[in-house]
């Protein structure tokens, strides 16, 4: 696509915009009178305008019925997270009795660890890549102690080589091959909170299968963000939250996946909750815990209502628009604010701008993040008092996403001008 540094350019390419209604059914967040360029949707996404009614029905159902509303409700809320299975489940291409929503991210994974995670005296090893998000290297590291090893011992990091950003392919499989022998499992971020680099995960999964090992991923940065395909890719399990690209509430509820092959497996070494039983015989209040099929059978506790709610709202507009769609606006807005971020470094050398996510569309999704090595945070900190509001990493990186359910072409525009202005002293007002 060729791009052009104009407004009447990113006007007339919003014009163009299949889905450029989907924008007036977000709240956009206010900076005084003028409404914000909001480009954190990797932190948390903006709220559906549908989401108000949505809870405000629940609430309305729990004063009329109390508990009866379980099974009285318009939704009834004994089987509620039920109805967030077809959507989340066609998000993130999985068979609707591998996915289910529940809990927080980390959580999960912690749940998911215990049947995936089995060491042994020879296998006990997880591959990595290195500046995972904290929360995933504290689930390693505690992981790994929980069952007797070391974590630098048992945790293999995968870092970008000398003087590069980013992890090369070529050396996570190549790490994979060395310690295949003792190789437990390899756990990825779908797509790296900082860099934002998205690896290939059906490639890391047949490597890890091959050497005998499970695959299993983060995926707070890619649900709602590039195209997954968990069921074919043979994926072991995965989990992820749903407050970034999914636009669901501040810490909503979380989704796991557990590929058929495990779900099915009531052997399968789990921490059970009542939720989890079979919904058969759970009334009958037995001892003895018999796991659901699916991925249902790791469920703990009976589903927050208030939240799937709003979690429900925000997956009927994925539910009508669909990825393929997303995806496609997503490669053309965020390729445009790399193009805008090219024009910027070679307008202001002195900041020592660059982009340290992947150029190729194909191995990232819609967040870019920008090195301005030459300049200290107060740049960060001006632009978000100009109304552009992104997110700023230590030491110097501005990490931004152009959402494609809310973002548009002039937003990407203003920030450009924004930061010429303050790149060249200026005050934009």
């Amino acid at each position: 696509m060729q791009y052009e540094s104009t407004l009447e350019f990113a006007r007339a390419q919003d014009e163009a915009d299949p889905l450029r209604a989907l924008r007036d059914r977000f709240h956009f967040p206010e900076l005084g009178t003028k409404e914000l360029v909001y480009f954190t949707g990797h932190s948390l996404g903006l709220q559906p305008k549908s989401v108000r009614a949505a809870v405000e029905l629940e609430l309305d159902e729990w004063a009329k019925y109390g508990v009866e509303g379980h099974f009285h409700s318009t939704n009834p809320w004994y089987s509620y997270h039920e109805l967030l299975t077809p959507p989340m489940a066609e998000l993130v291409g999985a068979q609707e009795s591998e996915v289910v929503c529940m809990n927080s991210l980390t959580t999960n994974l912690h749940l998911l660890f215990v049947s995936f995670y089995r060491p042994t005296p020879q296998r006990y090893k997880i591959i990595s890549e290195a500046k995972m998000f904290p929360s995933d290297r504290y689930l390693l590291e505690t992981q790994a102690r929980f069952h007797g090893f070391e974590p630098d011992d048992a945790i293999v990091e995968i870092a970008p080589r000398e003087g590069e950003r980013l992890i090369r392919e070529e050396d996570i499989l190549a790490a994979i091959e060395t310690h295949a022998d003792e190789l437990a499992l390899v756990f990825f971020g779908g797509v790296n909170y900082f860099t934002g680099q998205l690896f290939n995960m059906p490639r890391l999964t047949a490597a890890a299968h091959a050497a005998g090992a499970i695959a299993g991923f983060d995926l707070a940065h890619a649900a709602g963000n590039v195209p997954l395909l968990l069921h074919d890719w043979g994926v072991d399990f995965a989990a992820w939250c749903s407050y970034k690209y999914l636009n669901a509430s501040p810490g909503n509820v979380g989704a796991i996946f557990v590929h058929e092959r495990h779900g099915d497996n009531p052997d399968l070494p789990r921490f059970g909750g009542w939720w989890g039983h079979d919904k058969e015989t759970r009334f009958q209040m037995k001892s003895g815990f018999q796991p659901m099929t699916g991925a249902e059978g790791w469920q703990l506790s009976n589903a927050p209502i208030l939240g799937m709610s709003a979690m429900k709202a925000s997956l009927d507009v994925f539910a009508e628009t669909g990825m393929p769609a997303l995806r496609a606006k997503s490669e053309k807005l965020t390729g445009y604010l790399e193009y805008t971020i090219g024009l910027l470094a070679e307008e202001f050398p002195d900041a020592e701008i660059s982009v340290i996510t992947p150029r190729d569309p194909s191995q990232r999704g819609c967040q870019i993040s920008m090195d301005v090595a030459g300049r200290e945070r107060k740049l960060f900190d001006d632009m978000i008092a100009t109304g552009v509001i992104a997110d700023f990493r230590e030491p110097c990186v501005i990490r931004m996403a152009p959402v494609p359910l809310y973002n548009s072409f002039e937003d990407v525009f203003t920030f450009g001008r924004v930061m010429s202005e303050l790149l060249a002293g200026g005050a934009s007002q």
